[in-house]
């Protein structure tokens, strides 16, 4: 393998990595689309950590609030479909990383902040959502939807464009 350069088998799996991770991004934000009185509220009012007063002061508000749970619903949504298609592949990365870090430091898994809604288990500074996060830097780093995915003929139309310009 040269230097710089990723195997087919390398980068099939980093393309399934990324559908994997759009999919979950998709389930999440059409399941709160659907939900009949989905809200962030509870989760924003629990907040533990540095940050918390800022989380509750989203929550704090009807206005603020309905905005937060638009761009939850709707961006969750929009990755998904971004990284499950290969379009826009590194800026769908990008705010998927972006979100899930606000999901972590929201309820960080540190010792002595307590989530009231049970978890999945008991973590120690690294959960889910912080593997997630390193898993979507992956996906930006490398590419895949040039790969396999819409950004592929996106580049091909625009690369286009750009040689007739300069001609």
């Amino acid at each position: 393998m040269n230097k710089g350069t990723l195997t087919s088998v390398q980068m099939a799996t980093i393309v399934a990595l990324r559908v994997l991770i759009g999919w979950h991004f998709l389930y999440e934000g059409l399941s709160k689309l659907t939900a009949d009185s989905w809200s962030a509220k509870g989760f924003l009012l629990q907040s533990r950590g540095m940050f918390a007063e800022a989380f509750r002061w989203l929550a704090a508000d009807p206005e603020r609030l309905n905005l937060v749970n638009q761009l939850n619903m709707w961006g969750l949504t929009l990755i998904g479909l971004g990284l499950i298609l290969g379009c826009f592949t590194r800026l769908a990365s990008a705010a998927g990383m972006l979100v899930i870090l606000l999901f972590y430091l929201c309820n960080p898994p540190f010792i002595g902040y307590f989530y009231s809604i049970p978890m999945e288990g008991s973590y120690l500074i690294v959960n889910k959502n912080l593997v997630e996060l390193a898993a979507l830097a992956v996906v930006f780093v490398t590419g895949s939807g040039q790969v396999v995915g819409l950004d592929r003929i996106i580049h091909g139309l625009l690369g286009k464009r750009a040689r007739t310009v300069e001609a």
